[in-house]
C-alpha cells in the first residue's frame, strides 16, 4: 500500500450568491446572463472575472440593450451587486424586466389568449398529426429552456413585467444597485477609476456585475476607436485582478461595423474581451425577413470565454452549437448556424432553420398558375406565347417564342375489301392522336452575347 495520499482541502470555500462551479473546470465560477440559451452558448454561463461584449449594428432595434436588461435583472434577482454605467442609470433600471407574477401591478395572466398563442409558437404542437407511430419520438427542439439548466442559476423573466419600485428602492438602500453617471466632460479613464474604486471597496465575497448598456453613445463624448480599445483592455485587466466581478457591455450601433473602426475592427473588439457575440437584425434587409420569417436576426460568435483553460467550455457543453456529443439530436454535424427572435415574453437564441416547403409556411393544395395556363393552351389549335427574357425592362435584348401545334386526328383509309368484313354497326376506329409538338425559337438583337 502506497504511503502517498492525495491532498484534499478540508472544506470548499463558499461560492458567491447566484453562482456555481463550471462543469468544465472546478476552478471556474460561472453566473447566468438571464437568458438560458445565451448561457448555453457561453458554455453554461458567464465566468466571473470575464467580460461579455454584445454588438448590435441595427439602428432600428435595441437588442443589445435588451440583453443588458436581462443581465441586470438576473443580478438583482439573485442578490448580487449590480453597477450600471449609463447617462441615466436609474431610468435604465426602472425600465428593466422582472419575473412574472411577482409584481402586484402586473398580475400573471396565464389564461389569456396571447399566452396560448405564445406557447404554441414556442412549442409548436404538442401532438404530431403525421402518424401515430411518430408520437413517441423525441420532439425536434431548436433552443434550450431553463429546465435543462440549473433553475437556481437562471431565473425566468417576462418582457411584459417591469421591476417593482419597492424592489428597486430596497436595492438602492442596501447598496445592491450602484449607479454611475456618464458625463460628457468625463473621459473613459475616469470611468475606469470609478470601477476600480468600487471593486477595491468590495470586502465581502459578493459577486459584482458591471453593466454598460450603450458604450460609445453621444453621452460618452466623441470617442475614437483607440479610446474604446483602451477602455476594453483596462476593464479586462481589472476583472482579472478581482475574481468576483464580471462585466457585460453593448456598443453603440454605429460602432458595430468595420466602417467605423477600420478593417479588422470587429476582431479587435473580440480580442480585447473574453466573450463577444454579434446580433445582426433583419430590420435593414427586408429580403432576409421574408426568407426567415421565424427569426429576427443572425447570431455570430466572435469570442468565447476560456478562463483557466485552453479550449472554451462551450465546445463541449453547448447544445445549440452542436459540437458536443450530447448535441446529436440538434441535427447535422459541425457547428450550427444560430439566430435569435424576440417573442412577446422572452428573447431566445436558437438554431437557424427553414420553415416547411423551404421557407413557405403554407403548403400548396392547388396547381400553380403556370401549369393551369399550359393545360388551357392545349385546347386551342395553335397557341403562340412570347416570354421576355428580362421581364419588366424596356429594350430587351432577347425574345423567346414557344409555339405549340395541335395534332390533327388521322382517320384510317382502309381499302374497300377490308371494309366489307366490318359489320354495318361497327363504327370507324380512329388512330391514336399524336402528342403536340413544340417549336422553340430564340431571337436576339446581339447574337455575340449568347454562345450555344
Amino acid at each position: 500500500m502506497s504511503s502517498f495520499k492525495r491532498k484534499t482541502p478540508s472544506g470548499r470555500a463558499t461560492l458567491p450568491q447566484g453562482t456555481r462551479l463550471s462543469p468544465f473546470s472546478t476552478s471556474t465560477v460561472i453566473t447566468s446572463t438571464g437568458i438560458p440559451s445565451l448561457d448555453d452558448i457561453l458554455g453554461g454561463g458567464l465566468p466571473l472575472s470575464c467580460s461579455l461584449a454584445v454588438l448590435a449594428p441595427d439602428y432600428h432595434s435595441a437588442y443589445g440593450e435588451l440583453v443588458q436588461k436581462y443581465f441586470v435583472a438576473q443580478g438583482l434577482a439573485s442578490g448580487q451587486k449590480v453597477c450600471i454605467i449609463h447617462d441615466e442609470p436609474l431610468r435604465f433600471a426602472r425600465e428593466g424586466i422582472w419575473m412574472a407574477g411577482s409584481t402586484p401591478s402586473t398580475p400573471a395572466q396565464s389564461s389569456t389568449a396571447e399566452d396560448v398563442d405564445d406557447e404554441r409558437a414556442s412549442q409548436h404542437d404538442d401532438k404530431i398529426k403525421i402518424a401515430w407511430r411518430y408520437e413517441q419520438m423525441k420532439k425536434f427542439q431548436t433552443t434550450v429552456s431553463s429546465n435543462s439548466l440549473n433553475d437556481d442559476l437562471c431565473m425566468t423573466f417576462d418582457l411584459t413585467c417591469r421591476i417593482p419600485t419597492a424592489a428597486l428602492d430596497a436595492a438602492r438602500q442596501s447598496a445592491q444597485l450602484i449607479p454611475i453617471d456618464v458625463d460628457v466632460s468625463q473621459d473613459s479613464a475616469g470611468v475606469i477609476e470609478q470601477i476600480e474604486e468600487l471593486l477595491s471597496n468590495n470586502a465581502n465575497a459578493h459577486a459584482i456585475r458591471i453593466c454598460i448598456p450603450t458604450l460609445g453613445s453621444p453621452h460618452w463624448s466623441d470617442m475614437q476607436p483607440s479610446n474604446v480599445l483602451t477602455l476594453l483592455h483596462a476593464l479586462r485587466r481589472l476583472l482579472h485582478r478581482y475574481p468576483n466581478a464580471c462585466a457585460s457591455l453593448s456598443l453603440a450601433p454605429h460602432m458595430c461595423t468595420d466602417t467605423w473602426g477600420g478593417p479588422g475592427w470587429i476582431q479587435k473588439v473580440g480580442w480585447l474581451t473574453d466573450a463577444a457575440i454579434s446580433m445582426s437584425a433583419f430590420g435593414a434587409n427586408p429580403s432576409l425577413s421574408s426568407l426567415f420569417p421565424s427569426h429576427h436576426g443572425i447570431v455570430q460568435i466572435l469570442t468565447l470565454p476560456a478562463p483557466h483553460t485552453i479550449l472554451p467550455a462551450s465546445d463541449k457543453y453547448s447544445t445549440l452549437r452542436g459540437l458536443s456529443s450530447a448535441a446529436g439530436t440538434m441535427g447535422g454535424s459541425g457547428e450550427n448556424n444560430l439566430a435569435f427572435k424576440c417573442m412577446r415574453k422572452r428573447l431566445i437564441f436558437e438554431t437557424l432553420h427553414l420553415d416547411l416547403e423551404g421557407g413557405v409556411t403554407e403548403r400548396r393544395t392547388t396547381p400553380s398558375s403556370n401549369a393551369m395556363a399550359l393545360d388551357a393552351s392545349m385546347v386551342h389549335e395553335t397557341t403562340l406565347a412570347t416570354v421576355l427574357a428580362t421581364e419588366g425592362r424596356k429594350g430587351s435584348l432577347a425574345t423567346l417564342e414557344v409555339e405549340i401545334e395541335r395534332a390533327k386526328d388521322v382517320v384510317s383509309d382502309a381499302p374497300t375489301r377490308a371494309m366489307a368484313d366490318v359489320t354495318a354497326n361497327d363504327s370507324l376506329v380512329p388512330v391514336k392522336s399524336k402528342k403536340p409538338k413544340k417549336k422553340v425559337a430564340f431571337h436576339s438583337e446581339r447574337p455575340d452575347l449568347y454562345d450555344f
